[in-house]
């Protein structure tokens, strides 16, 4: 079957002209999917299809849907199939990687707005609360960082014991703790000040500092212990 292509697109609403005239900035997600799904199927273009995967995850606005679609999701949708599905998984995972890679060379544990800048690409998506633990050295550099507690922020659950033994292995000296709210809504919950305290405290019996604990939302952010 001939594809449908972006080049069988009107010239005026074609993404690869649009970008040569305004850049990149200035195309849709549906037009920068486009661009990368290249061929449609009979009757349907690109921009079609792209439009098609971005209505696959209505409750995700934009592309934050295509962080939480698997790549079968994907390759159910008609003309994306098994390599153009495996195509924006891979793409998705890059953007993630990318914005991590150029916010670490920012990290500052004295300013917590480094720290969510670090995380936010990863996890503002995401549909489960993830915790994650950073470990430092004494110099305040980052030794390691670990997610620690997928699903929720609970006291009951989230124990000093995963959090400390992760610490104690890597040596660290301090460590900040930095989860994600699904919600969008970074404010912190009575339950995130109680674990708060209660790491805080564990911390201290045994010569590990919480430094900070950051709660992401969509684009913002909460600092627990600057509250």
């Amino acid at each position: 079957m001939t594809g449908y292509g972006i080049m069988d697109m009107p010239a005026g609403q074609r993404p690869y002209e649009k970008f040569e005239r305004y850049g990149e900035s200035s195309l849709s997600d549906a037009e920068l999917l486009a661009v990368i799904i290249r061929n449609g199927q009979r009757g349907r273009n690109s921009l079609m299809l792209a439009e098609d995967v971005l209505a696959l995850c209505p409750y995700r606005e934009g592309l934050c849907g295509l962080y939480n679609l698997s790549a079968e999701q994907l390759a159910s949708v008609a003309g994306i199939g098994r390599v153009k599905a495996i195509q924006l998984k891979c793409i998705a995972e890059l953007s993630k990687r990318m914005a991590a890679e150029k916010a670490e060379r920012y990290l500052d544990f004295k300013d917590p707005s480094t720290i969510a800048d670090y995380y936010m690409e990863r996890l503002k998506c995401e549909e489960r609360e993830m915790v994650y633990c950073m470990m430092l050295d004494t110099r305040n550099a980052l030794i390691k960082d670990l997610c620690i507690s997928i699903g929720t922020v609970n006291s009951s659950l989230l124990s000093p014991r995963e959090v400390f033994s992760a610490a104690l292995e890597y040596h660290a000296v301090s460590i900040v703790l930095v989860h994600n709210h699904p919600s969008g809504d970074p404010a912190p919950s009575p339950e995130d000040i109680r674990v708060t305290k209660k790491m805080y405290d564990a911390g201290e019996l045994i010569g590990i500092r919480l430094l900070d604990h950051i709660i992401l939302g969509k684009n913002t952010y909460k600092s627990i212990v600057r509250y």
